[in-house]
């Protein structure tokens, strides 16, 4: 538990470190509170406080903190502590035997409903200050309705008549379509929209919920939601620019969004093959993955309209609330499902209309579907608590990256294609994640600038090839500086370096290429073939 508290983020708010006994007993009061009630609002099931970690570093180093000795007006502190907190929540204190090193862990419920306080005060963590929940109104009224199921809401001034006959058809059609082998199949055209409409819980009892709205109403009914948004805006940001929202029922809509989205054909040639491989700029299913997402689990209480941008190579997804449940990774592998949803009513009425699925396959799909293309992963990185950013990348950014899913395509584990991803990203590994790709030859450079190998030989087979290529590369090299040398008399180090620029691999960074060329001098003239005069490298007679 200690290792994964340690490998979030230092700005996480649900998780604080201190080290020794540097808290005095008030102070730990409000640190449950302001753990629990931040925990709530990363919709994480606790907040954890350790003892004997430092919480600038986050290095452990043990501590002496002894709550269960400790005492508070008279009484025991954990009698006092659970005293003031109210309502009253069930946390954990136990110690760890962390490598020789004392901690003491608290494990903290996030509060329900309402926030949790200590002696009437209500506490939160902002970034890594304490403070009074009562100044971040917003934060307040999100605890207030973290137990409330919006979409399921009804609308009591709606009737069928505000939701839009064509997308109720078609959500007929696509039902029928879905349940073709069940046994009520022969009975669906006999139903009436009302029924039907019961049925797949889009409405309750029938009486219009917010979800029927969202997902079927009328374009001009908008205003039963307000000031809640049911919008998608789409956004062209090229060398061309435009934009156009669109509204209500979003069930038809995200289909017409799809439709603006420009889509051609990307080649790749590698190194194995002699024909080129063509796949398409971006997978419309995954397209209408990433939509179907947004509208399922968007915070409608920010008021916020989903926004989808169209860059030259890439989407990028935006919408109000951060992960319900866990973080993007955790769903990578497609193993994790969600055990609870921030708009239940809304998410079974859209696993009903075959618009997403209710187990957290989602964004494995989406990866497996990038990967099969040869194209980065879906990237959750820019996500806050606030919003969920997903980018969808419609180019390469590595060849090496590509060519290698192309050439090793069956060889490669998902672990190891996350891993890949990372580093053609630029984004933190951790050391043993390093060593796996190093020792399979699929990276090379030093921590933090690793980079995927420009050859594959050491999954690929062709050690012998590559060998013989990296010693022409460098009888390349000095054949192009000697020839320099001849035609101007010698030249200086930055001369070469110049000269050799555009020619080194693209694998290689500005001081890897500077490198390169330095240790080519130097071998050169360790064979003798020339010698410095000054700062200027000239041919031997």
């Amino acid at each position: 538990m200690v290792d994964e508290l340690r490998s979030y983020s230092k700005e996480t708010t649900w998780i604080e470190f201190k080290r020794n006994d540097a808290t005095d007993n008030q102070r730990l009061g409000r640190y449950i509170s302001g753990l629990s009630n931040a925990a709530r609002l990363s919709n994480e099931p606790f907040g954890y406080l350790v003892f004997g970690v430092e919480d600038d570093t986050w290095d452990v180093v043990g501590t002496t903190y002894n709550y269960l000795k400790r005492k508070e007006k008279g009484s025991d502190l954990d009698f006092y502590i659970r005293k003031g907190l109210t309502p009253s929540i069930y946390f954990e204190v136990f110690p760890c035997d962390y490598n020789g090193d004392k901690l003491i862990i608290f494990k903290i419920p996030a509060c329900s409903s309402v926030p949790t306080e200590f002696e009437n005060v209500a506490y939160i963590r902002i970034d890594s200050h304490l403070t009074e929940l009562k100044k971040f109104p917003e934060h307040l009224k999100r605890i207030l309705n973290s137990d409330r199921d919006w979409s399921a809401e009804i609308v009591e001034k709606a009737t069928i008549n505000d939701l839009d006959a064509d997308a109720i058809a078609k959500a007929k059609e696509l039902y029928k379509e879905k349940n073709k082998n069940k046994s009520f199949y022969k009975d669906i055209d006999g139903w009436s929209d009302a029924t039907f409409l019961d049925r797949v819980k889009v409405t309750a009892q029938g009486k219009i919920t917010n979800t029927a709205l969202i997902l079927l109403g009328k374009y001009e009914s908008a205003h039963f939601l307000s000031p809640h948004i049911a919008q998608i805006t789409w956004k062209l940001d090229t060398e061309e620019r435009a934009y156009e929202h669109f509204g209500m029922p979003l069930f038809l809509e995200v289909n017409n969004i799809l439709a603006k989205i420009r889509n051609v054909q990307y080649k790749f040639f590698p190194d194995n093959q002699l024909i080129s491989v063509e796949v398409v700029k971006y997978d419309n299913e995954v397209i209408l993955e990433a939509l179907n997402n947004c509208i399922a689990h968007q915070d409608y209480f920010r008021n916020s309209r989903i926004v989808v941008t169209e860059k030259i190579n890439k989407l990028i997804f935006e919408s109000a609330g951060g992960f319900f449940e866990g973080n993007a990774e955790d769903y990578f592998t497609g193993e994790k499902t969600p055990k609870k949803y921030r708009n239940t009513w809304l998410k079974d009425a859209m696993v009903n209309l075959n618009m997403i699925d209710s187990m957290g396959y989602g964004i494995f799909k989406m990866l497996k579907s990038q990967k099969e293309r040869y194209f980065p992963l879906p990237d959750y990185s820019k996500s806050t608590s606030d919003e969920v950013i997903l980018e969808i990348y419609g180019h390469s950014l590595d060849e090496n990256y590509s060519k290698l899913l192309i050439e090793n395509k069956d060889d490669l584990h998902l672990t190891e294609v996350v891993l890949l991803d990372k580093v053609q990203k630029k984004q933190e590994i951790t050391d043993p994640a390093a060593k796996l790709l190093r020792n399979k030859g699929l990276i090379e450079g030093r921590k933090p600038n690793y980079h995927i190998s420009s050859s594959v030989a050491s999954v690929t087979g062709k050690e012998k090839e590559y060998l013989q290529a990296k010693g022409i590369e460098d009888e390349y090299c000095r054949k192009i500086m000697k020839d320099y040398m001849l035609k101007f008399n010698g030249g200086e180090r930055s001369d070469f370096e110049n000269l050799l620029k555009d020619k080194l691999p693209d694998v290689l960074n500005e001081k890897q290429k500077k490198d390169k060329v330095k240790n080519l001098l130097q071998a050169m003239k360790r064979n003798d073939e020339i010698y410095l005069d000054g700062k200027t490298w000239r041919l031997k007679p």
